[in-house]
């Protein structure tokens, strides 16, 4: 009964998965390009034979039902986003399509979830494709993001930011090839740009991937590692074109695909650009929006609905809904991997900083730590159990799991209600210590108190966690 309750709990947090999204007509797990390349006898096929196995959410679950031929009901399902707007620039209509797909290999939760798998599987990997149509032309851009390309963690432990961790280092440029190896297969050339810090946890991760990169970098592989904390700084987002600026040479050789109103290919995207910063969330978000602005004007430029020196930004009707677009683009990802909308979002949606941007960072932050310490686990769990990486082992003779009265009762709400309390009293003792000696050595007490707390949720603090509690064994 125990264990029943156990995969209720599961099967619930699995029903709350958000972000799915399917199709009747039209295979969504393709990019445009690879669909047009595939030819009408490709598109020909049902929907889930065409499917990317990548990016095919129900993989698993269809299964049984591809076994017994139940061909009727195999409908291939994607996560990720799917937004659109439709505007007017001078006097042409402009439709923009901004579709997310995520890499189901090493789907995962935040903290649970980080670098590469030994097969060079990223987490956090997600496809976006930017599609625009008007005066009856086609054109799209694809780009990537994902977690640095090799066996790296964060282990939970309560702090606010938990140590990162180098796993297996001499597998390190291994891991990182194949990696690369399999974007080119899918993209071709590859830019790689890296968004990090140079210093701290982040700057290890850094030298970590610049030299494992190194051996393999060439024309068709390049490498930019661009500081944005330390370039932009929280408000200086405008300073992103010193990063354009390293990269312009590379997009436009590269290109973007392009069809006439006849359906003919006139341009073809021969690689793409794939960004990253430590979640692949906010920073990575704002400058996937930029690169993909650059694109679009390019391709409006090109086809005739903007002059050549103009930019979005000359149509603020169209430009408004551009940056919104770009904003629930990077909410959606976020929320998928974080459980809260993007950081740095109002940069995005407003194309400047404001002061209710950077408090609702501060909530969101908060709202982070609360699930990656608390809620995740379980959640990774859910997923883990859809994708079929876990199976699990039960037996008659297995014991039950159990838990302590302490661990029963013990959680988030009840640590950070204790510890919020005594902060406050203590802030309190402090102002009042100043006029006699009792409040003094009360503030002592209390600032003993909240260290003590501190230090005995750090050190259990993962017997609270919503950690796997199965016996499983990887499928």
């Amino acid at each position: 009964k125990k264990m029943e309750t156990e995969y209720s709990e599961l099967l619930d947090a699995a029903e709350k998965t958000i972000g799915l999204y399917f199709s009747y007509d039209v295979n969504l797990t393709l990019t445009s390009q690879r669909l047009h390349d595939l030819g009408d006898e490709f598109k020909s096929l049902p929907l889930w034979r065409q499917a990317e196995p990548r990016f095919l959410w129900n993989s698993y679950l269809l299964e049984p039902l591809i076994e017994n031929k139940l061909h009727q009901y195999l409908l291939p399902v994607i996560q990720g986003s799917f937004q659109n707007i439709h505007a007017e620039v001078g006097s042409e209509e402009v439709n923009v399509t901004l579709i997310a797909r995520r890499c189901t290999r090493r789907i995962g939760t935040r903290m649970w979830r980080r670098g590469a798998d030994p097969e060079g599987y990223a987490a956090n990997f997600v496809e976006s494709e930017q599609i625009m149509q008007s005066k009856e032309f086609t054109a799209s851009y694809v780009q990537v993001r994902g977690s640095m390309p090799f066996l790296w963690e964060q282990i939970v432990d309560l702090t606010y930011k938990p140590s990162f961790d180098v796993v297996r280092v001499e597998e390190a440029p291994h891991v990182l090839e194949r990696h690369f190896h399999n974007l080119q297969k899918k993209y071709g050339a590859v830019m790689a740009v890296d968004l990090v810090n140079t210093h701290g946890g982040e700057g290890r991760l850094y030298e970590r991937y610049a030299k494992s990169i190194e051996p393999i970098l060439s024309e068709d592989i390049r490498f930019v590692h661009f500081d944005f904390h330390q370039i932009c700084g929280h408000i200086h987002f405008e300073r992103l074109s010193q990063l354009y600026d390293q990269i312009e040479d590379y997009l436009k050789r590269h290109r973007y695909f392009l069809l006439n109103s006849k359906g003919e290919k006139m341009e073809g995207q021969t690689g793409t650009v794939r960004t990253n910063c430590v979640d692949c969330l906010d920073r990575t978000n704002v400058t996937q929006n930029m690169i993909g602005r650059k694109i679009l004007e390019s391709q409006l430029q090109q086809i005739g609905v903007l002059g050549d020196n103009s930019t979005i930004s000359d149509y603020p009707a169209f430009d408004a809904n551009y940056k919104v677009l770009w904003a629930n683009h990077g909410d959606a990802i976020s929320t998928q991997y974080s459980g809260t909308p993007a950081l740095k979002g109002d940069f995005v949606r407003y194309g400047k900083r404001t002061t209710q941007g950077i408090l609702n960072d501060l909530w969101n932050a908060l709202a982070r730590y609360y699930l990656n310490n608390f809620a995740d686990g379980t959640k990774q769990d859910a997923m883990d159990l859809l994708q079929g990486h876990h199976i699990s082992s039960v037996s008659r003779d297995m014991p039950t799991p159990t838990k302590g009265l302490l661990e029963n009762y013990a959680s988030f709400r009840l640590a950070f209600a204790l510890l919020l309390a005594a902060v406050i009293l203590m802030i309190m003792s402090l102002r009042k210590a100043r006029n006699d000696v009792f409040h003094l050595v009360l503030s002592l007490v209390w600032s003993g108190f909240c260290f003590g707390i501190t230090r005995y949720v750090k050190t259990n603090g993962r017997k609270f966690t919503n950690r796997p509690r199965f016996l499983l064994s990887r499928h």
